[in-house]
């Protein structure tokens, strides 16, 4: 059932530290932020982005000169959102992602000078990264999540290191992650013989996405069926990224970035199975976007893989790190195409249910209306 927004918009004030929705380079939190907006619109809010300043530290080094304009642009946000009609000031401030390499150095000062409510979707925290090179970040991210009313937890293991950092699970709600509707018609089939035609997405950048590309250039190497690779992505590391798989042959082809949606829905729909480990992944939006597109994935149980990986159901999860049985289970699905088949019908149907954008934008009115004034009738039922 389509979701019933309110009877009139809601202002909300919306600011991805990582990340802003309208960054030039794509990646799966720029995806994500983009997402909460369109469901943040199907639920009868009126989000719009207050600032587009990005508080990431690569390396730690910038965090006092971040810092220093963090609390220029709060002050500036906070003044320029106070002179608006009071029917267009926002109702809430809502940000997608505190972390310890990119802090929300806005939310807690604007929401308060506003007097509004503040949520977090997706926020981190691990007392191990204090007193390390990210220090400092560590600290002002920590405050953040203290400071909010609310908690969107989209990965169940940030929530025990929110619930210990806040002393409680008070404020702390499980929020699944989701995808945009499917782009394009109903899945092509899978061939009952042939190679076993593997894609995966995924940025060319140094640690956990080159380490995944390293176990998957392995496992590849391991395979007796027949193969081949479709790989779409860019980035800084991607010469590093080419070179793993140069003994693998012209079985493996790299197509560069593919940033459009129509285009991305048609590279997965023309593979048969998402091959991606996920090394570390939070939770992993290919995983979604080839889901929804009729296509099942093999992964390891990094993060919060298992959380949009339902293994045995719309996909299949081996243990981290065994390169052997990642292998081994590609083997298997080749060699087994009614199970393929049933796999990537079962992953197209569990995320449209689970993972799609009617879903979250349903979960998103009923966790942030009752944040809200009690008793304005746009948020009446």
């Amino acid at each position: 059932m389509p979701t019933r927004p309110p009877a009139a918009s809601l202002p909300i004030a919306f600011y991805a530290p990582l990340k802003s929705p309208d960054d030039p380079v794509p990646s799966g939190d720029r995806t994500l932020a983009r997402l909460l907006l369109a469901a943040l619109t199907t639920a009868g809010f009126e989000p719009a982005l207050a600032s587009t300043l990005r508080s990431f530290s690569v390396d730690g080094a910038r965090q006092n000169a971040l810092l220093e304009a963090g609390e220029t642009q709060a002050n500036e946000v906070a003044a320029r959102l106070m002179q608006l009609a009071s029917q267009r000031r926002p109702r809430l401030w809502f940000t997608y992602h505190n972390h310890y390499k990119a802090p929300d150095l806005l939310g807690p000062a604007v929401s308060r000078a506003l007097a509004i409510p503040y949520v977090i979707a997706e926020a981190s925290h691990a007392p191990k990264r204090a007193g390390g090179p990210f220090d400092r970040f560590h600290h002002m991210a920590a405050q953040a999540s203290l400071a909010a009313d609310l908690h969107l937890v989209l990965n169940p293991r940030d929530g025990a290191g929110l619930a210990a950092l806040r002393a409680g699970t008070e404020g702390l709600v499980p929020f699944a992650p989701f995808t945009a509707a499917a782009m394009g018609p109903a899945p092509l089939p899978i061939p009952e013989d042939g190679p076993l035609r593997l894609m995966t997405a995924a940025m060319m950048r140094p640690g956990d996405k080159f380490q995944s590309y390293r176990v998957l250039a392995d496992a590849l190497g391991r395979l007796d069926c027949d193969w081949t690779l479709d790989v779409a992505g860019d980035g800084t590391a991607r010469a590093e990224v080419e070179a793993l798989f140069e003994g693998l042959g012209a079985r493996v082809r790299f197509h560069g970035l593919i940033d459009g949606p129509a285009e991305l829905a048609a590279f997965y729909r023309a593979g048969d199975l998402l091959a991606w480990p996920g090394v570390n992944e939070a939770f992993g939006m290919t995983y979604l976007e080839a889901a929804r597109e009729g296509r099942a994935a093999v992964a390891m149980r990094y993060g919060g893989v298992a959380t949009v990986v339902a293994d045995g159901a719309s996909g299949i999860l081996t243990e981290a790190g065994d390169v052997a049985a990642f292998s081994a289970t590609l083997d298997r699905l080749a060699r087994n195409r009614a199970l393929l088949r049933r796999l990537g019908a079962q992953a197209r149907n569990h995320t449209m249910e689970h993972h799609g954008p009617e879903a979250a934008a349903r979960r998103l009115r009923e966790t942030l209306c009752p944040l809200l004034k009690v008793g304005d009738a746009r948020c009446a039922s």
